[in-house]
């Protein structure tokens, strides 16, 4: 099965229209992504406006980019419907908090997933494409995950992405 892709370009141009529509500049559209945020590295300018070229993008910025825009990691992948159904919401945040993905939680889906079909970590990279057996693995030391594959293990796991997010305390 093909999974749609979310479409990094299609959220610049959401970014890009709401900061028109409220007249903003690029620094002031960080400022609010950045809102929550008391300590440590805000979302730069620069990763904000990349959008509009990148086939790539960490994981944790998008969601910060997405609660700005109350949008849903689904309503930017063309094949969900109903993607700003409650089940796909983000939750909402105060300050000192941010949203991230949970990698961990997302392995042990994929992994009782993978157990349950009976497939091998290759299997599953084949029916993924665009990961390696190694990629999906180290998905169980946490770390980081990038847009536009993330989507693609939601999918494969038929979840809402939310499911596979936690708030965390700066």
């Amino acid at each position: 099965m093909e999974y749609a892709d979310f479409d990094l370009f299609a959220l610049y141009e959401a970014v890009d229209k709401r900061r028109r529509e409220r007249e903003m500049s690029w620094t002031s559209v960080a400022r609010e992504v950045n809102r929550f945020r008391t300590t440590r590295r805000p979302i730069a300018v620069s990763t904000i406006t990349g959008l509009r070229t990148k086939s790539d993008c960490e994981g944790d910025g998008i969601l910060q980019v997405l609660l700005w825009l109350g949008r849903t990691p689904e309503s930017f992948v063309s094949s969900f419907k109903d993607s700003d159904s409650e089940c796909f919401r983000l939750p909402n945040l105060t300050t000192g908090q941010i949203l991230r993905w949970d990698a961990g939680a997302l392995f042990q889906a994929l992994n009782a997933q993978r157990l349950q079909r009976q497939l091998t970590w290759s299997e599953v990279a084949r029916e993924l494409k665009g990961f390696t057996p190694g990629m999906l693995t180290n998905l169980s030391k946490g770390g980081r995950i990038g847009f536009p594959r993330v989507m693609r293990l939601v999918q494969w796991l038929g979840k809402p992405a939310v499911t596979f997010t936690r708030i965390a305390d700066w």
